[in-house]
């Protein structure tokens, strides 16, 4: 059965490619506190769909290329965009 992961992309910059950040929850074996762990993920993207922000699915699959062992199974919430400030107008 192959892996499936859920995650947030944070880079869409290369061609086919995105990377993926996956965060999960692990228990302490001896001191039972949790803690948050991020493992980054480069996935193929053939249509080049999914960018920053957008929650998506990455599936495991064949190696296509030397870092990229998953790829883009679907895009599960587009981003709402980013907030950009405006430069202040000097008066």
């Amino acid at each position: 059965m192959a892996k499936t992961l859920v995650g947030i992309v944070t880079s869409d910059a290369r061609d086919k490619t995105i990377t993926v950040t996956v965060t999960t929850r692990q228990t302490h074996p001896i001191y039972g506190k949790q803690y948050t762990v991020s493992r980054k993920y480069t996935a193929h993207d053939e249509n080049n769909e999914a960018h920053i922000g957008d929650k998506v699915h990455i599936v495991e699959t064949r190696p296509v290329s030397k870092t990229k062992s998953f790829k883009l199974k679907l895009i599960e919430e587009k981003s709402k965009g980013s907030v950009e400030l405006k430069d202040e107008v000097e008066a």
